[in-house]
């Protein structure tokens, strides 16, 4: 058997005994937690016949080993019940709501991985400039607040009426790539004269500096929604109208998890510049641009994978808080909803879709590094 599919045959039966125990966890759990589930459904009026009828009815009398390997067996299977409150199968209920997180973590991942890596490359050729500078505190800052924060300022400037917050930004932006944009860019990147550039900069200064005014003065913009705040989609929801509404949870996701990905780009990159065979590149002749792309960055995939996937897997899985403060349609705004009502049985569901999630996507991650990378099948 190939190395690579031994380990990938090795590392799937690790994950598959995680996400046994994971699942042990997540109904260990639920069992402890404080009352009694069926007087609190019920409630308090109910007479202990009825109590004692119902906990029946929901398997609530069996041995807690027992019901786990019930609950087990049919997870397997794809069949997790019957939810408490609605009564409606959970596979049901699950189906359309993966469907929209998966979506959204997909949107999100489209805009922050090429970003991330792209950023990152360009920090490590053009580190310890402004650019890096730059970059790196932008990038920290969008981590070190927590996502309803994140998600609460893009509401207030993307969302409520004409965005004036960022429409000053914007136009402080385009007066200085009008005024001396091209010529700090050209000092501190130390790049050539290229005939275009002074008339790109000056064009975008231009186009920032109307668009301004054009909302400033503009009647008919003074009540346009730039991007909806509520998230509100359906199943019948056209694709394009879909991406609209999802955007800026989508934005709340990338801004969230750009600066893990970037700044181990950067990391990997600058880490095997001082590699002989990198020297050996310039010394004949490469530009520094080729000498990244084509030498350091196939060597440093390992790395990069390793946290684009992790990131990937937070995508899917840390979506609870930007789902619930957009109102979104999906698994963790349903698992919000349903600790609210109690309803276990969903909540153990999602807690087990969520861990299969991450365990998968970590697999994944692994397999596409040593591929990338054989070296890694025999460490040191």
């Amino acid at each position: 058997m190939h190395p690579i599919a031994s380990m990938a045959l090795k590392r799937l039966g690790l994950g598959l005994l995680t996400l046994l125990v994971v699942s042990i966890i997540i109904f260990s759990a639920v069992e402890m937690l404080p009352g009694d589930l069926a007087q609190e459904i019920l409630g308090q009026a109910a007479t202990p016949e009825t109590v004692a009828a119902f906990r029946k009815e929901l398997g609530l009398d069996k041995p807690p080993v027992e019901r786990y390997f019930d609950w087990l067996g049919g997870a397997v299977q794809g069949d997790f019940g019957k939810s408490l409150a609605s009564k409606r199968l959970i596979s049901d209920l699950m189906a359309t709501r993966l469907g929209n997180t998966l979506f959204l973590a997909s949107f999100a991942a489209i805009i922050a991985v090429p970003v991330s890596i792209v950023l990152g490359l360009l920090a490590a050729l053009y580190r310890n400039t402004w650019f890096d500078r730059m970059i790196n505190v932008v990038t920290l800052s969008s981590i070190s607040f927590p996502e309803f924060f994140v998600a609460y300022i893009l509401i207030l400037m993307l969302s409520v009426g004409y965005p004036f917050d960022l429409g000053w930004v914007l136009l402080i932006t385009g007066i200085w790539l009008l005024a001396e944009g091209y010529g700090s860019v050209k000092a501190s990147l130390k790049i050539s004269k290229v005939p275009a550039l002074p008339a790109l900069f000056a064009t975008i200064g231009v186009a920032l500096i109307a668009n301004f005014f054009l909302g400033w003065w503009s009647p008919q913009m003074q009540g346009i929604e730039a991007y909806p705040s509520i998230s509100n989609i359906a199943p019948n929801t056209p694709f394009w109208e879909r991406v609209d509404r999802s955007f800026l949870p989508a934005l709340t996701l990338t801004l969230v998890v750009t600066a893990y990905m970037m700044r181990m780009t950067r990391a990997a990159i600058i880490n095997l510049l001082a590699s002989p065979y990198v020297e050996m590149a310039r010394l004949k002749g490469m530009s520094p641009w080729r000498v990244i792309v084509t030498h350091a960055l196939p060597n440093a995939l390992a790395p990069i994978i390793n946290v684009v996937a992790i990131s990937l897997a937070f995508l899917v899985t840390g979506v609870v808080v930007v789902e619930v403060v957009f109102v979104y349609p999906g698994v963790g705004q349903l698992m919000v909803d349903s600790v609210t009502k109690r309803d276990v049985t969903v909540v153990q569901a999602c807690c087990l879709i969520f861990a299969a999630t991450y365990i998968l996507l970590n697999l994944l991650a692994d397999i596409l590094a040593i591929a990338t990378n054989p070296r890694l099948l025999h460490p040191k």
